[in-house]
C-alpha cells in the first residue's frame, strides 16, 4: 500500500517561503483534511459535518479548535508533574477564534448540522506564527469536503519593520523577532473579493500605514484563495447538504398580520430596559392573540418571538439607511453619554470606572514585583509577561441568570484585545520595574464593553501611578448596508459607538484603540461578503474623531498619572551591578540572597544583565536590603573607612570582615600607635573594629589599618614603613601549610 498514491498537492511562493496545500495522505476519514506547510511549519486541518441535525438551536453549531503540540518544536511541556498537553492555552484559544471569525459568516444561514474544525500544529519552525497557516488550512479543508461553504478564505500576517538603513517598510509573514522589534502585528483575512477580518497590535502607527498594509495583504489573500480553488478542482468530494431551520408559514403570517410598521417604529429608547419593555408588549400581544394556536401546537412561542425579532432588526436597519435614525435616537456619529471616576476602592493600587451609555467597566490595577510576572510555557516561544489584562463578563451584566463555568473564549479574546491596546504605552522595565495586572469587571453591558475596558484600564493605571506614555481610548464602529451591497457598491451607513442590538443586527463590528499619536489595536469582523478599503478609511477617520472626544472626557477626571504610588503598593528599588558580581549576591547555594530576604522581608530578583530589583513591604526594609547588596558588590578603594568585625586572630594580626564577604588583614603593627605583643590581649573574634583600607595589593588582598582611624598621640614619630606581605606561603600557625583560603 502506497500512502502517497492519492496525494493532491498545490503550492505557491509566499514572501520567500513556499506554502504547500496537500490532501489525500492524512486523516482520510474526515470529510476534508489538508496539510498546510509554510517553511518548516505544518498544520493539519480536518473538518467534519454531523449527519444528524440539532433540533431547537438558534445558532450555527460550529466548533473550532486549535491544537498546539509541544512535539512540534521538539519540546517537552515545562510543568514538573504534567507533561501531556491539557486545556488549550490562551494563545490556542485566540488562534481558534482567528479561524472561526472569518469562516463562520460563510456558512448557510439557519444550518443545524454540527461542523467541527480541528487545526493541529504538527511542526513549527519557531520563526512565523502558525495561526494564519491554520486559517488557510481550515478553509482549504472545507473547500474539498463537499460541505456547503461560500469560501475560500485566506489570511496573512503583516509587519512594519525598519530595514538595515532604518527605513520602515511593510513585510509579509514577519518572524517573531521582526514582530517584537517592529511597530505592527496585523492579521488580515478575506475572500477573493474583499477583506472580512482584521486583528492588529500596533505601536501607535498611523491610519495610512494600516490601510497600506491592508491593501498589500489583500493582494496575497487573493492568490492564496485561488490556490485553494485549484486544490478543489483536483479533488472530487461528494456534495453534502445542511438541514436548515424551516420557517413556520403560519407563524410568519400571524406576526405580519398583527405587527404594523408604526408598532415597529415605536420600539426604541435610551436604555436597553426601555426597548425590552416595548418588545415584551408586542410579544404579549402576539401570545394573547394566538393563544389557541399555541395550545394546539400549530405555532410555538419561540417562533413568534424569533420572527418578531427579525422584523425589529430589519426595521432598525431600514431606519438607519433611510432616515439616519438609530434605536436610541442618536445621530450616526454620536457617542453615548460618558461618565468616569478614579480612586474608587481604598485598598486596590489603582481603580478606574468608565461608563458609556449603559456599558460599565470597573478596572482594577495591582502592582507586583518582577518575580510576579507570568511565565507562559507554550509550544513555540516561551514568554514572560509583566503586564496582564484580564476581562470578566459575568451574566448579571446583561441581566442573565447563568452558571459560572470558568473563563470563556470571549473573555480571553476581549482581554487580549485590551492588553494589546495598552501595551505600547507602558513604561519600560528600567523606568518602572513593577509587574502590572489589570482586571476589568464588566458590571453592565449594552455593547462595546471591550472598548470600555480599555478606557477604564487607562484611568486605573494612571490612578495607580503607572507612568504610561499617553492615555489610550477605544471605540466600536458599526456598519449597516442595503440588500444590494456587494462590498463596494450599494448604500451603507457607518455608526459610531454601536450598542448591543446594532452590533447583533449590523454588518460590522470594528473596534479601534489608540492615542493622540496613532493606533494601538484593531479588531474587525463583518457579516457581509466584505468591505472596501475606502469604507475602512472612512470608519477609521470617524473612529479617530470619536477617540479624541472620549479622551477629553477621561482627562477631565485625571489629566496625568499620579506622581506617587498607593501606600499599599509594594516598594521597588533597582540596583545595577556587574554581571560578574551576580554570584556574590546569590552566594553559595543561594545562601547569601536567602539570608538577605529572610532578615529584611524583601523579595529580590536578579536579571542576567545585572539589574537587581528589591521589592520591599516598606521603605526601611527596602533600604536595608539595598545597603546590604551595595556592600556585597562594593569595590573597595584605598582610603575608605569601615565598621568591620574581627573574624580570625593570628600572631601577626587579625583578619577583619569590613564588608559582606570581604576580609582584610590588620597587621599587628597597624593595630595601635603603641606596641601590641599579643592580639588575644586586645581583641576577640566577633568584636567590632573600625578600620581603614590602606591598599589592595597586586594579588587583590586587602591591607587594613585600625591605627589610621585613630588620633596619633602627641609627639608620635612614625617608624619605617612595614614591608609588603610575602606573596608565597607562610609557615606556622596554619597546620604546616600556607595561608588558608580567604573570602573576598
Amino acid at each position: 500500500m502506497d500512502p502517497m498514491a492519492n496525494v493532491k498537492k498545490v503550492e505557491i511562493n509566499l514572501a520567500g517561503r513556499v506554502l504547500t496545500l496537500e490532501t489525500g495522505v492524512f486523516a482520510n476519514q474526515a470529510h476534508g483534511a489538508v496539510l498546510a506547510s509554510l517553511g518548516e511549519t505544518e498544520v493539519l486541518a480536518t473538518v467534519l459535518m454531523g449527519e444528524i441535525p440539532r433540533d431547537g438551536v438558534d445558532f450555527f453549531p460550529l466548533m473550532v479548535d486549535f491544537e498546539e503540540r509541544f512535539y512540534a518544536t521538539g519540546k517537552i511541556k515545562g510543568s514538573r508533574f504534567i507533561k501531556r498537553e491539557g486545556r488549550p492555552s490562551d494563545n490556542a484559544v485566540l488562534s481558534a477564534r482567528l479561524i472561526d471569525r472569518p469562516i463562520r459568516p460563510l456558512f448557510t444561514k439557519g444550518a443545524k448540522n454540527d461542523v467541527q474544525i480541528i487545526a493541529t500544529v504538527l511542526s513549527a519552525d519557531m520563526e512565523v506564527d502558525p495561526s494564519t497557516t491554520g486559517i488557510i488550512a481550515a478553509s482549504a479543508a472545507l473547500m474539498i469536503s463537499g460541505i456547503p461553504f461560500a469560501g475560500p478564505v485566506a489570511a496573512v500576517r503583516m509587519g512594519y519593520v525598519a530595514d538595515s538603513e532604518g527605513k520602515e517598510q511593510l513585510i509579509i509573514n514577519p518572524t517573531y523577532e521582526q514582530v517584537e522589534k517592529g511597530k505592527l502585528d496585523l492579521v488580515v483575512a478575506g475572500t477573493i473579493d474583499a477583506i472580512t477580518m482584521v486583528e492588529a497590535a500596533a505601536k501607535e502607527v498611523s491610519e495610512d500605514v494600516l490601510l497600506q498594509a491592508l491593501e498589500m495583504a489583500h493582494k496575497h489573500i487573493k492568490e492564496l484563495c485561488k490556490l485553494q480553488l485549484t486544490l478543489k478542482d483536483l479533488t472530487k468530494a461528494s456534495p453534502k447538504e445542511f438541514a436548515v431551520r424551516e420557517k413556520n408559514e403560519a407563524a410568519e403570517k400571524a406576526v405580519k398580520e398583527t405587527i404594523t410598521a408604526d408598532m415597529l417604529d415605536g420600539v426604541g429608547g435610551k436604555t436597553k430596559g426601555e426597548v425590552k419593555v416595548k418588545i415584551h408588549e408586542l410579544e404579549d400581544k402576539l401570545m394573547a392573540k394566538y393563544a389557541k394556536e399555541i395550545e394546539d401546537g400549530v405555532i410555538k412561542p419561540g417562533e413568534l418571538k424569533e420572527i418578531l425579532n427579525g422584523m425589529l432588526e430589519k426595521n432598525m436597519r431600514k431606519n438607519i439607511l433611510t432616515k439616519d435614525t438609530r434605536l436610541d435616537g442618536r445621530k450616526l456619529d454620536e457617542i453615548r453619554p460618558i461618565a468616569c471616576m478614579v480612586g474608587i476602592l481604598p485598598r486596590t493600587h489603582g481603580s478606574g470606572f468608565f461608563q458609556r451609555g449603559e456599558t460599565q467597566a470597573l478596572s482594577l490595577t495591582t502592582l507586583g514585583s518582577p518575580g510576579s510576572a507570568q511565565i507562559i510555557d507554550t509550544m513555540d516561544v516561551d514568554m514572560i509577561k509583566r503586564y496582564m489584562h484580564h476581562y470578566n463578563f459575568p451574566p448579571f451584566s446583561v441581566g442573565d441568570v447563568k452558571p459560572l463555568r470558568g473563563t470563556s473564549r470571549r473573555e480571553i479574546g476581549h482581554g487580549d484585545l485590551a492588553e494589546r491596546a495598552i501595551m505600547p504605552v507602558l513604561p519600560d522595565k528600567e523606568v518602572f520595574p513593577y509587574t502590572m495586572r489589570v482586571v476589568s469587571e464588566i458590571l453592565s453591558c449594552n455593547g462595546s464593553s471591550s472598548m470600555a475596558s480599555v478606557c477604564g484600564s487607562t484611568l486605573s493605571l494612571m490612578d495607580a501611578g503607572v507612568p504610561i506614555k499617553r492615555p489610550v481610548a477605544g471605540i466600536a464602529m458599526g456598519l449597516v448596508t442595503s440588500d444590494d451591497f456587494d462590498g463596494k457598491k450599494g448604500t451603507y451607513k457607518i455608526l459610531t459607538d454601536i450598542q448591543g442590538m446594532e452590533d447583533f443586527a449590523g454588518d460590522m463590528d470594528f473596534k479601534v484603540t489608540g492615542t493622540t499619536v496613532g493606533l494601538t489595536a484593531l479588531q474587525m469582523d463583518i457579516k457581509v461578503k466584505g468591505i472596501s478599503i475606502e469604507i475602512m478609511r472612512e470608519a477609521l477617520d470617524r473612529a479617530g474623531k470619536a477617540r479624541g472626544r472620549i479622551l477629553e472626557e477621561m482627562l477631565k477626571v485625571l489629566a496625568e498619572p499620579r506622581k506617587e504610588l498607593s501606600k499599599y503598593a509594594p516598594l521597588i528599588i533597582t540596583i545595577r551591578i556587574k554581571t560578574e558580581q551576580i554570584r556574590e549576591v546569590i552566594g553559595k547555594g543561594g545562601e547569601t540572597i536567602q539570608k538577605i530576604t529572610a532578615e529584611t522581608g524583601c523579595e529580590i530578583d536578579i536579571e542576567q544583565d545585572g539589574l537587581v530589583t528589591v521589592t520591599a513591604p516598606n521603605q526601611e526594609k527596602g533600604e536595608a536590603a539595598r545597603k546590604w547588596i551595595e556592600q556585597i558588590t562594593y569595590i573597595p578603594k584605598a582610603g575608605d573607612i569601615f565598621e568591620g568585625k574581627a573574624t580570625r586572630l593570628m600572631e601577626f594580626g587579625v583578619f577583619v570582615e569590613f564588608a559582606p564577604g570581604k576580609e582584610g588583614l590588620v597587621h599587628v603593627s597597624e593595630w595601635d600607635y603603641k606596641r601590641t605583643d599579643r592580639m588575644e590581649d586586645v581583641v576577640k573574634v566577633g568584636d567590632a573594629v573600625k578600620v581603614k583600607l590602606m591598599e589592595v595589593d597586586d594579588q587583590g588582598r586587602y591591607n587594613l589599618s585600625r591605627k589610621a582611624t585613630m588620633q596619633a598621640p602627641e609627639g608620635y614619630v612614625p617608624g619605617p614603613a612595614r614591608p609588603p606581605r610575602p606573596s608565597g606561603p607562610r609557615r606556622g600557625g596554619f597546620g604546616g601549610g600556607g595561608r588558608p583560603p580567604r573570602r573576598f
